[in-house]
């Protein structure tokens, strides 16, 4: 094998232990969430003063709020493995049940956008939650038989951003449901520098909080906005972080004062330019923006909405005061 194919599989290795350090591995390393991680200190601490497995866990709120790394610290603490599962995968009941078989005593399942599940596996759901067992229907004609399944007694951990699209029988099998709360910039600040200390590239804390700023409180999009200006850094043989450079990099990325990028701002200019600040229609929108109606809602309004950039009334999509004044602000 030539040097260059082993560096390339080294940088390769390399950047995925990068990608799981930054992954709190205790509840005390967590950054945020002070309310929810005393109570999982409970159960958990509860749970193996009695020998028994956690009740399952349901985790909600917005996209890169960290649900994933609570479920791995909740295994960490307990002491079990982890088995992870993406819902839309889940695309027969027997891909579940594979899974679950597979597991041993007081193991953690883990399955992220669990509201994606079909219907027919989510029932599968139900006794193995329960009773930890499943009834296995073999062969649909006549002769076929129930297989009862016993399994090793578990806990399921599931993840979502849309927790009203749960069946109510499916949500109240969770003895847990932690909806997890919006950051601050002081601890996306927090959670920035200790990315610096782990990534041994220090950053100052005025360019820390400049950073946590334009980071829309998010936790995921903290770490990956250190992440470029780190690559900045590195490129221009920085040692240190500077508020110039997190400036710059952000500014490449079209990154304006209020966090937001180019297609949000397109979504403002619309409403205002178009249609007088509305309202609008979200069809009449979608069309404008050459997206799916989904995609406006969730990708194109989420933040704006969150921030009072924009309103939905009944009769479409307004631009508040708020968002106008940005808008103008970027002209001047």
């Amino acid at each position: 094998m030539s040097d260059k194919s082993i560096l390339a599989r080294k940088s390769f290795y390399f950047k995925e232990e990068d990608d799981l350090s930054l992954r709190p591995k205790r509840l005390d390393e967590y950054i945020g969430q002070k309310a929810l991680k005393q109570n999982l200190k409970i159960y958990i601490n509860a749970a193996k003063e009695r020998q028994e497995v956690l009740d399952h866990i349901l985790f909600f709120g917005p996209p890169g709020i960290g649900k994933t790394t609570l479920a791995y610290i909740v295994a960490n603490e307990m002491g079990v493995n982890i088995r992870t599962i993406s819902g839309p995968s889940l695309e027969r009941s027997g891909d579940l049940i594979a899974c679950l078989t597979s597991v041993e005593a007081g193991d953690v399942v883990f399955i992220d956008e669990i509201h994606r599940i079909p219907k027919t596996v989510e029932e599968v759901l139900y006794s193995a939650m329960e009773d930890y067992r499943i009834a296995l229907l073999i062969g649909r004609e006549q002769g076929g038989k129930v297989v009862d399944i016993t399994l090793p007694p578990f806990t399921l951990i599931g993840a979502t951003t849309k927790p009203s699209l749960l069946s109510a029988p499916l949500r109240n099998r969770f003895g847990i449901n932690a909806k997890l709360a919006s950051y601050s910039t002081k601890e996306i600040m927090e959670l920035i520098l200790r990315s610096a200390r782990v990534f041994k590239h220090p950053i100052t804390h005025e360019a820390a909080f400049e950073l946590a700023k334009k980071s829309r409180n998010n936790p995921r999009l903290a770490n990956r906005y250190y992440k470029r200006v780190r690559d900045f850094a590195t490129f221009f043989n920085e040692q240190i972080i500077q508020i110039d450079r997190v400036k710059i990099m952000l500014n490449s990325l079209d990154v304006d004062e209020a966090g937001l990028v180019e297609y949000e701002r397109q979504y403002l200019v619309i409403l205002k330019e178009r249609f007088n600040g509305g309202p609008v229609g979200i069809e009449t929108l979608s069309a404008l923006l050459d997206e799916e109606k989904e995609n406006v809602e969730e990708i194109y309004e989420s933040y704006l909405l969150q921030i009072g950039f924009i309103e939905r009334t009944k009769r479409g999509r307004t631009l508040t005061k708020k968002g106008l004044n940005h808008l103008n602000r970027l002209k001047k």
